[in-house]
């Protein structure tokens, strides 16, 4: 290469470098990177002087930054490059209370981390952040002791109990933001749920890794609440709760906000151990309306599609279309209940109220479900019946067939349930089910491939 050449290429790489997002290295505001120092403040530093400085880049080179509560602004983007962890600190006075933006359980702790009314924010790089969870989980077991599990009795371990009053800190939450991204990074030991976004526009969430070992409670993967526009794409997740949950409030404060969780898609995704695959509900009652979930593959999770609600939410659930699936060795592929919690009971009144939630028109297209215990179940409330579900190209194998209780204008279209006993479809209290495309390969002496007017109550 000529000298001239040279000198022309490195000015031209100087000059897109210089023309590029203000970089601020944690490094030179105090962060050491040798996970035992905490960092919070250093860190603090450099989002402070980023946003003060018009927006840009807060680089976290390779290391170990052990944290609280960290607090993005708008137009930074917090990069975690390879090789760099963000470690959740186990204290919970690294992590500040704020008011619940529900205004249900007054202050809660802070997410790891966390940004409020800000607008294009992002999370970005291929490091890891690191919530270190397990003690989290222990405190939260002592504190709500369940299943055989040791109660707080010993000093210390009513202390540590106590630590979890306020809650346990969330992996990420930003409330109330527009333009968010985070992509790629790794996600790990949530002490509560790992990324939810709360009343906030345009989030895209692609390309992250979500790990949470079971058995740790309440760690959901990605959980929009009462969230617009939210793309979810291209992630791999793999946790101790539900993989991905769609929410907008419980009872009465969900319905008096009236912000539904609306036009989501969810894409190209692996969902793996997990209470539910995709979920919606059961804190729906400000309504969830126009999903879809597409190119997903779900291994291993208790159920696959699970939209759930009970008396007193209130709430639209509607416009759900789930397409080109593939489950493998999923309990449960589809559960639609509005008996989230508890049965029909004596002295229930069937009324229709505000806090009727209502499921309506939903399409499930081009599925393949193997290795199930059932092959899936509607339930609605007898005042109100699921009304519009749609199967269409679906094969499902399990064990014991499809169920409907108080639904009406369910249609199996190209639908193929392979059982290995009973028939492939019952229904109660029931109407105009459509079941002429409904077949099976694997037909039973002496039982019928629709079953109507089960006697079992919801």
């Amino acid at each position: 290469m000529n000298q001239s050449l040279f000198f022309f290429l490195a000015f031209a790489i100087s000059a897109g470098a210089a023309s590029g997002p203000a970089l601020f290295n944690v490094r030179d505001y105090g962060a050491k990177g040798d996970g035992a120092a905490l960092e919070t403040a250093a860190i603090t530093r450099a989002i402070d002087a980023c946003a003060g400085a018009g927006g840009g880049v807060v680089y976290v080179p390779p290391g170990n930054y052990l944290t609280g509560t960290l607090i993005l602004q708008s137009h930074v983007t917090l990069q975690i490059e390879a090789g760099a962890t963000l470690l959740g600190s186990e204290n919970p006075e690294d992590y500040p209370l704020r008011a619940d933006p529900w205004g249900i359980e007054g202050q809660i702790i802070c997410p790891l981390i966390y940004a409020e009314d800000a607008r294009n924010i992002a999370l970005t790089g291929r490091g890891v952040i690191d919530g270190r969870g397990q003690v989290w989980w222990k405190r939260h077991r002592l504190a709500h002791p369940k299943n055989g599990q040791p109660v707080a009795v010993t000093p210390s371990e009513i202390d540590e109990a106590k630590k979890v009053n306020h809650g346990r800190p969330r992996l990420v939450r930003f409330v109330r933001c527009q333009d968010v991204l985070i992509e790629q990074l790794h996600f790990t030991n949530s002490a509560f749920w790992t990324i939810s976004p709360l009343f906030c526009q345009f989030v895209r969430v692609d390309g992250v890794t979500i790990q949470n070992p079971v058995p740790s409670p309440n760690t959901d993967g990605i959980n929009p609440e009462s969230c617009q526009n939210v793309q979810i794409v291209n992630c791999q997740i793999d946790v101790g709760d539900d993989c991905v949950t769609l929410k907008s409030g419980m009872n009465e404060a969900g319905r008096r906000l009236g912000k539904p969780d609306q036009d989501i898609t969810i894409a190209n995704c692996v969902m793996m151990q997990g209470h539910g695959g995709v979920v919606i509900g059961s804190e729906m009652s400000g309504g969830v309306r126009n999903v879809t979930v597409a190119n997903c593959v779900f291994h291993g999770t208790d159920i696959g599609l699970r939209v759930k609600s009970q008396r007193g939410r209130g709430g639209v659930v509607e416009n759900f279309t789930a397409c080109n699936l593939s489950m493998d060795n999923v309990t449960h592929p589809f559960v639609i209940t509005t008996f989230y919690q508890g049965n029909d009971q004596p002295g229930d009144k069937f009324e229709v109220n505000e806090g009727t939630p209502k499921f309506h028109d939903f399409l499930f297209s081009n599925i393949s479900a193997r290795g199930a215990r059932d092959a899936g179940s509607i339930t609605g409330l007898r005042e109100w019946p699921v009304d519009g579900v749609a199967f269409s190209n679906v094969h499902i194998e399990a064990q014991t067939g499809f169920s409907c209780v108080n639904a009406k204008n369910i249609q199996f279209h190209d639908v193929d349930i392979e059982t290995a006993q009973g028939p492939s479809l019952t229904l109660r209290a029931c109407e105009n089910i459509d079941s002429a495309r409904l077949t099976t390969r694997t037909p039973h002496a002496q039982t019928s491939l629709v079953i109507t007017n089960a006697p079992s109550a919801p």
